[in-house]
């Protein structure tokens, strides 16, 4: 059984009280910190949506990567880290820097959906 309001939910009404309600009331400062809550907010609102399926397509992409089996993140990122630190992968291997770009972009489309750079890459497919 799943009960409501869900937090994604939750968190979406904070967001309009923030931004309808709260904010056309404040001035100064108080407006700032009230737009950056909102905007705080909605990054966790992604992180929630895309967090598990992003990292399991990370978790997937290092175990190729790396050959390292586990399935903790930290893990295979430390693995990552040493083999590029030893030369067991190189710097420039392709399958390194496709790894590197899906996990950026990843990244962006939580952090900063907006940023214009992302949305060319995006267009650009």
């Amino acid at each position: 059984m799943k009960d409501k309001p869900s937090p994604h939910e939750l968190l979406e009404g904070v967001i309009r009280f923030l931004r309808d309600t709260a904010l056309p009331h404040l001035e100064g400062r108080n407006a700032y910190d009230a737009r950056i809550a909102a905007s705080l907010l909605q990054t966790v609102q992604r992180q929630m949506a895309g967090d598990s399926k992003d990292a399991q397509a990370e978790r997937e992409s290092l175990q190729q990567l790396t050959g390292n089996r586990s399935d903790d993140l930290d893990e295979l990122q430390r693995t990552l880290c040493e083999q590029i630190t030893t030369a067991a992968i190189a710097w420039d291997d392709p399958r390194l820097l496709d790894h590197l770009w899906t996990v950026t972009l990843a990244k962006l489309a939580v952090d900063q959906p907006g940023y214009s750079t992302y949305l060319r890459v995006l267009q650009r497919g």
